[in-house]
């Protein structure tokens, strides 16, 4: 359906993974220093010389975190067993007592995972681990808890690349972020996996880690402060993606009350460049893929392949993370019974409050990764081979007169607006329509036109704009992203992180000194947040979605 992108070497199978390795991994990583090293449990029996206020005792046992400037930090906390060897592609377990306290001043390993362009590989399995961060002074009442599912396109990332510090300290939440298996060990669906060590179907064990991290905060949250009856669940790119899935999930029901869905891509299939990888998909369709990947690995025999498959090396098997369909959720029986879509549409879904936006540059990103990894710029040839491959003559030739590359800095930048109306600023629109009909639901679009551009990742020819996680610097502190420039930035933070918060709080962004943010009443006016201009936005006429609605029918 979708093809390769401009300027790339169709004949070569490897280079969509490669590159989709590259886009994920520089949109996503984030602030905080790398993973620690092991994250086993130290026991430390002389606790009486240290600050009481940073020894948490959990249902597991107690942990001692650290005190910044703003915030009380614990990291490394394991919320579920290791799952390696028979746990390989097992539904997550409760994780083990341990005696003493526990030293939870770093973060815990990241999950397997292969290199990417600014992420190392890990070959660990021993990584269902999370972090908290409260603000540095307690509180009378309960907080509110916000739960951070990590992006990367489901084969990269950890929590502890998202420091939250400001966000809790400004906001007075506590921010839990935890790791969940990704790629092959967290999404890989096939038949000899189902049922026996897992719960349900296969496909979808990183949505259950994620799913156990919330249990961990219902058994948990008082004890850090928080309110277990007022949970958050927050994420964006394949994080989004997750919130939309655990909207959908029945087993999801009641772990949380309240939704922030960033960037996603979870309903619908329309992406380039390839394949819908990370997209919810369809379990036929996944386990034809978990089918040929077990084969490829000499595991071809299905009654047999379970066993065989759990024998492979952990770095073996990460390198197939973002092969074929790569890594995502797996849609039908299991744990998502029902597609997002199907269930948004049919009201089939957890009905709480929900902030839904985008970035107003979406794939400007992607483009720009596209093309460092390529080492070539889209010229205007390849801007119209990438239009034929995607849509058909009449359609692309249309498409070509309404976004002409010489009305664009460059042919990229005309590709980039071309796939961010049709494939992300439109849909989005139809998906909030389904969401506001059974559910309260506050939309917006970031804008910053000058968002920071990454330390790591060459900028294109072309304005980057407000593109792919630009506004992820504005709620977090990143390495990768250097955060705001300006005192207007600075001033856009502070009010998006009150925006978050606020909901969080209440269900409700609006706060005392906020620009107001009307609900979402199936229009096509959301909340724009730019630099000093924050306020209403005809999105539907900013992305042409009245001519995107005539291509393809």
């Amino acid at each position: 359906m979708q093809g390769p992108a401009p300027g790339r070497d169709r004949s070569q199978p490897t280079v969509p993974g490669r590159i989709r390795t590259l886009l994920v991994a520089a949109v996503l990583v984030g602030a905080s220093a790398c993973a620690g090293t092991a994250g086993a449990a130290s026991a430390d029996s002389a606790g009486t010389s240290h600050d009481h206020s940073t020894v948490i005792s959990t249902d597991a046992g107690a942990v001692r975190g650290k005190l910044t400037a703003s915030a009380r930090l614990f990291q490394g906390i394991p919320y579920a067993a290791p799952p390696e060897g028979p746990l390989r592609w097992a539904s997550p377990q409760r994780a083990a007592s341990w005696s003493g306290i526990r030293d939870a001043t770093e973060p815990g390993n990241r999950c397997a995972q292969a290199e990417g362009l600014i992420d190392e590989a890990s070959i660990t399995e021993d990584c269902l681990y999370l972090n908290v961060t409260t603000p540095r002074h307690s509180s009378a009442r309960k907080l509110p808890v916000m739960v951070w599912i990590h992006g990367n396109g489901f084969i990269n990332g950890a929590g502890s690349l998202y420091d939250a510090q400001r966000l809790a300290n400004a906001g007075n939440v506590i921010v839990v972020s935890p790791n969940y298996r990704l790629g092959i060990f967290g999404f890989l669906a096939h038949p000899a996996l189902d049922h026996g060590a897992a719960r349900h179907l296969s496909g979808n064990f990183g949505l259950e880690d994620q799913q156990a991290a919330l249990q961990w905060v219902q058994r948990n949250a008082s004890a850090f402060g928080g309110d277990r009856a007022n949970v958050t669940i927050f994420g964006e790119s394949a994080g989004g993606t997750s919130v939309c899935s655990h909207l959908a999930a029945p087993g999801s029901a009641g772990l949380f009350q309240k939704a922030i869905i960033q960037s996603a891509e979870c309903t619908g299939r329309k992406w380039s460049p390839g394949p819908p990888t990370w997209f919810p998909l369809p379990r036929a369709e996944r386990e034809q893929h978990g089918l040929d990947v077990a084969s490829e690995l000499d595991c071809p025999e299905v009654r047999a392949a379970a066993a065989c498959l759990r024998k492979i090396a952990p770095e073996v098997l990460a390198k197939w993370s973002d092969r074929g369909l790569g890594s995502g959720p797996t849609t039908g029986g299991g744990v998502l019974p029902i597609s997002p879509q199907k269930a948004f549409a049919t009201g089939h879904f957890n009905r709480v409050p929900i902030i839904e936006g985008t970035t107003r540059d979406e794939h400007h990103l992607f483009t720009a990764a596209i093309e460092a990894a390529a080492g070539k710029e889209t010229t205007d040839a390849s801007y119209r081979d990438e239009l034929h491959t995607l849509f058909g003559p009449t359609d692309a030739a249309r498409i070509l007169a309404r976004y002409p590359s010489d009305h664009f800095h460059s042919a990229g930048e005309a590709l980039s607006t071309v796939v961010t109306d049709w494939a992300w600023a439109c849909p989005v629109i139809d998906r909030n329509r389904a969401l506001s009909a059974h559910a309260p639901l506050y939309a917006y679009e970031f804008s910053d036109e000058n968002a920071p551009w990454f330390t790591t990742l060459k900028k294109p020819n072309f304005p980057t704009g407000a593109f792919h996680g630009g506004e992820l610097q504005y709620l977090f502190d990143d390495k990768q992203l250097p955060g705001p420039a300006t005192s207007a930035q600075r001033k856009l933070s502070d009010q998006m992180m009150r925006y978050w918060s606020q909901f969080a709080h209440t269900g409700n962004p609006n706060g005392h000194d906020l620009p107001k943010w009307s609900p979402f009443q199936g229009r096509e006016h959301v909340q724009s947040l730019a630099p000093d201009a924050i306020g209403p936005v005809d999105l539907a006429q900013e992305h042409q979605c009245a001519f995107w609605a005539t291509i393809g029918n």
